[in-house]
């Protein structure tokens, strides 16, 4: 089931996908698609759902992030060896976790802001973890029993802000519009192995990541075992999970994003988004 949400900002409205591919609003159903939304039980009644007999959402409207306003968004540092490499760190021995401000999160094709006084805004393509219940203290074992399902999200980053200008990370990743998520959530039950999905991304059509969850360091059952350690999880959370290599800091030179620049990125069964790069 891939679930959605559409609309002008702030006023996004629930929907999903039906088996042709059109969208179904479900204002009537639920509130949006939430955390109260992503439970087992109100999954379990939307999957039972005759989507034939929803309204057809007409035409091609602005899709919101897939999660509103998720208590918590957070972020898995080099958790790709090969990522780890290019950007002249060591792979790391536990899951580097850091977050994002709910400020960040938008649409998967809503323009993306380049800071202003940026110097290095860089892309970088993930697989999002979506969580349905609450999660603490569980282990790796049963940790997928607290997943609702998963997205696509870019980890925009302004690379300077992270690393060159002290301080923890969330600097260089929380301005506006450096969370895009969607265009869908998909739920688990459609993935036979989430630690086997290929991710890509695009700048100006030309391909700049190529890279499949398997080679995670940290796949996603440990993820949310792991982060259940240090703080409860709670219904309509997200983690995105690292990246892959080719980002721009790993470039030989490195380059980053301007102006007028368009990102696409994707996943298999996850959908693609497309980012307009402009000026903050």
């Amino acid at each position: 089931m891939k679930l959605l949400r559409y609309g002008p900002i702030g006023s996004e409205r629930p929907a999903c996908l039906d088996a042709e591919g059109q969208m179904r609003d479900l204002s009537g159903v639920v509130a949006d698609i939430n955390g109260e939304s992503l439970s087992p039980e109100s999954l379990a009644r939307l999957a039972a759902l005759d989507l034939t007999g929803l309204p057809v959402v007409e035409g091609a409207p602005r899709l919101g992030s897939a999660i509103a306003r998720p208590g918590k968004f957070l972020c898995v540092g080099l958790n790709y060896a090969d990522h780890a490499k290019e950007t002249g760190k060591e792979p790391p021995t536990e899951p580097i976790l850091f977050a994002k401000a709910s400020n960040a999160i938008c649409g998967p094709n809503d323009d993306v802001e380049i800071p202003r006084a940026s110097e290095k805004t860089d892309w970088e393509v993930e697989l999002g973890i979506v969580i349905g219940s609450r999660a603490k203290y569980v282990s790796e074992a049963e940790a997928l029993d607290y997943v609702a399902g998963y997205t696509l999200v870019n980890d925009v980053s302004e690379r300077a802000f992270q690393s060159e200008r002290g301080g923890q990370w969330v600097k260089g990743k929380s301005h506006d519009t450096f969370g895009p998520v969607g265009p869908w959530m998909v739920t688990k039950d459609e993935f036979d192995d989430i630690q086997n999905i290929d991710l890509w991304l695009d700048v100006d059509g030309e391909r700049r990541q190529t890279g499949n969850t398997k080679t995670m360091i940290f796949g996603v059952a440990h993820l949310v075992h792991y982060i259940s350690q240090f703080m409860t999880l709670e219904p309509g959370d997200i983690i995105a999970t690292g990246t892959p290599p080719g980002v721009g800091l790993g470039m030989k030179p490195p380059t980053f994003l301007r102006a007028g620049q368009v990102v696409t990125l994707g996943a298999d069964g996850l959908g693609e988004q497309r980012q307009r790069m402009v000026q903050a």
